[in-house]
């Protein structure tokens, strides 16, 4: 009787997005991995293990990558302190002062995504938001912020919009609760050309939209947002995503992979269907025009 080859284990998402960021960096540097390979002396076939995940670089050789590429404090100490816990599974990233940095994680992952399942108790999905919707609501969430800070929040969250752009467009099913669709963030022009979008989006054939009426009462939604990102390989399972006051939440045991699907598959039985819903939102169009 033949011997059954044990299952690869899927590498945790900490691993995988490590080996992301040094990807990014390598490629924003210009070099192959040839190139680095007469650089450093590390193997090009050990490079690209460590660039898919496959393995966690040794101390030494992430110090050498991490030179060659230029990269200072503090996003090198970030990355060296996310080495030292690939293993782990589950990863809480806390807010920090240096936005462009804030969104690497999640923006990282949702490019490499097949499918987003996205529900929002709150807000306008961010990669269906427009410009000035945008902009008001990270106004009204981050009062604190500097225009410059605003102007970086709002240009990373339009520049997300371009997974809709590429050959494969990313698969988004968004489902939000209808008290999103009545606060008329921006006022009542801003509103109305966002919700505008919103019968837009929902008519490209990768991207569907559904409306959770008042009338539903209590929904398993009403905790808060939340996120579930698939990807094309099967090596690569999906992660769920909470944006929380104590920061950014990847989860990917598939115990919580499990609840949040089926958290979701009611949210999607409970809400209008896709026509429905794209009609409710032609209404609320109207008024606030």
């Amino acid at each position: 009787m033949g011997r059954v080859a044990p299952k690869r284990q899927a590498p945790p998402i900490r691993l995988r997005r490590l080996a992301a960021e040094l990807r990014r960096l390598r490629e924003i540097s210009g070099l192959t991995r040839d190139d680095v390979a007469e650089r450093t002396g590390i193997n090009a076939a050990t490079l690209y293990r460590i660039e898919t995940a496959k393995v966690r670089p040794q101390q030494r050789t992430l110090v050498g990558l991490l030179d060659l590429y230029g990269v200072a404090d503090p996003q090198r100490s970030e990355i060296l302190a996310l080495s030292r816990t690939a293993d782990e599974q589950g990863w809480l990233r806390p807010y920090h002062a240096d936005l462009p940095n804030e969104y690497t994680a999640y923006i990282s992952f949702e490019a490499e995504a097949r499918g987003v399942r996205n529900y929002e108790s709150s807000f306008v999905p961010g990669l269906l938001q427009t410009e000035d919707y945008a902009r008001a609501v990270i106004r009204g969430g981050a009062p604190a912020a500097t225009p410059k800070e605003v102007d970086q929040r709002v240009q990373a969250r339009v520049e997300r919009q371009a997974v809709f752009e590429k050959q494969h467009p990313l698969e988004l099913w968004a489902i939000v609760d209808e008290a999103t669709l009545r606060r008329r963030v921006g006022g009542s022009k801003v509103m109305a050309d966002q919700l505008d979008r919103l019968v837009a989006s929902a008519a490209e054939p990768h991207i569907t939209v559904q409306v959770i009426p008042f009338d539903t009462g209590a929904h398993p939604g009403m905790p808060g947002s939340f996120v579930l990102m698939d990807f094309p390989e099967t090596s690569d399972p999906s992660v769920v995503y909470i944006d929380s006051m104590a920061g950014d939440l990847f989860l990917e045991a598939e115990e919580d992979i499990r609840r949040y699907s089926q958290i979701f598959d009611h949210l999607r039985a409970q809400a209008m269907s896709p026509n429905d819903s794209v009609a409710f939102i032609g209404t609320l169009v109207r008024e606030a025009k």
